[in-house]
């Protein structure tokens, strides 16, 4: 595969790494920024998602992937299994690309990993159950960044309810994973992984949306923006492809990714009815879940509240659906005249991520696309919908984040914010 990756520190830079204490072998990527010598100050630490594309000693071959370094955390836990016989690539999965069209396969071979029945595996469950994962104390050093520094500092600005500690530890980040107020989007197959966490009192994160599209499809640019987005600060990073080679270009990008990955997997499962949405079932979809967790996604944006009911009440909006997402959903739910589908299998759902720890991002299908939208009936009848989801998810002890609410006027933010809440 031809494209030069940007690698090496950045200029007036250098990696940095801090080890565990409760598990000793993680070491924790930082950013050392050097100030002008006039200012007589010692670097600047900062967080880095960049992986090691920045680290000088790292050895990058796109060809194999990064170090499995989260792999050996996993197994030691000793709640999951090796899955023996994996599901077969289809030719669907490709879009039915063949012969020049077809992007090459990722030829490194990996293990595959599904949860053990009747034990812990996601972060929720150990959370809940008063255990620490590594993955925890990877976050808490990450988070705290000068955190001991700042302690001296008057904090008097507006926290709008959040609880962010003078200092973070692992406990603490137990704690809000367990409450549910906190993700560590981890799935089990993703060993390339550094984690991070997502929730209100943690660090803000950046999230980038790349992916090739029915005109352009090459599995180098997609890599090539991946370690772009991340170089330049990029927390997760979504692969929103469309169009011929979307499982085998995932696989590139998971494998050569430090940060999550997030997917909307309907637009898979479109591409493999050839892009009609009345065709859409759930054995398609269900397959098309299974597929995406073996390869290590992350999180899910999952449409379910776009409901039957709701589509209605779109009818009078300057912009109706603008989520792409919500409108194939809206679409098969009126052609059928039935209820959304991944509504009625949301509790499948569930049983399919809890088994490889992938996160719920519980997608705002029916979001306002402009400001005289804003919280009227549709976007607050799904919203409350998302909120009955979140309650099942968390019976099957998966995590859950909810997306946000579109465009919402300034004035209009507050009580969005409240009703999300």
């Amino acid at each position: 595969m031809g494209g030069a990756i940007p690698t090496g520190e950045r200029p007036g830079s250098r990696k940095v790494y801090q080890a565990g204490s409760l598990f000793p072998d993680i070491r924790v990527p930082f950013r050392e920024v050097a100030v002008h010598p006039s200012a007589n100050e010692p670097p600047v630490t900062i967080y880095d998602p960049s992986g090691p594309y920045t680290d000088p000693h790292a050895v990058i071959d796109i060809e194999k992937g990064l170090e499995r370094s989260r792999e050996p955390w996993v197994i030691a836990r000793g709640d999951c299994d090796l899955v023996l016989n994996p599901r077969e690539v289809k030719p669907e999965d490709n879009g039915f690309a063949q012969g020049k069209h077809l992007a090459p396969q990722f030829m490194a071979k990996r293990p595959i990993f599904k949860g053990r029945a009747g034990q812990k595996v996601t972060q929720l469950e150990y959370a809940q159950a008063g255990i620490i994962t590594a993955e925890m104390e990877y976050v808490a050093i990450r988070e705290n960044l000068r955190r001991e520094q700042d302690r001296p500092c008057v904090r008097d600005g507006e926290d709008f309810g959040a609880s962010i500690p003078d200092f973070e530890t692992p406990e603490f980040d137990r704690q809000e994973v367990a409450r549910g107020r906190a993700i560590i989007p981890a799935n089990i197959n993703h060993g390339e992984l550094e984690p991070m966490a997502i929730g209100r009192n943690f660090l803000v994160k950046i999230n980038a949306n790349i992916g090739n599209s029915a005109v352009l499809s090459t599995v180098a640019d997609e890599v090539d923006k991946l370690v772009w987005a991340t170089r330049w600060g990029a927390d997760t990073v979504m692969d929103l492809s469309t169009g011929r080679n979307i499982h085998n270009i995932r696989d590139w990008i998971i494998r050569n990714s430090s940060v999550p990955i997030g997917t909307v997997p309907i637009y898979q499962a479109l591409e493999k009815v050839n892009g009609v949405a009345e065709d859409l079932n759930w054995e398609v979809f269900r397959d098309t879940l299974i597929e995406q967790a073996e390869q290590g996604v992350d999180y899910f944006t999952i449409h379910a509240g776009v409901r039957l009911p709701f589509i209605p009440l779109t009818a009078k909006r300057v912009t109706g659906i603008v989520s792409r997402g919500g409108s194939i959903m809206a679409k098969w739910c009126l052609a059928h005249h039935k209820e959304n589908f991944l509504y009625e299998h949301f509790e499948d759902i569930c049983e399919i991520m809890k088994a490889y720890d992938v996160s719920f991002s519980l997608g705002d299908g029916l979001r306002p696309g402009c400001i005289a939208d804003a919280n009227d009936a549709a976007q607050f009848g799904e919203l409350e919908t998302l909120g009955e989801l979140t309650q099942i998810a968390w019976k099957h002890n998966v995590q859950v984040m909810i997306e946000g609410p579109g465009h919402v006027p300034m004035h209009k933010i507050k009580a969005n914010m409240d009703k999300q809440l």
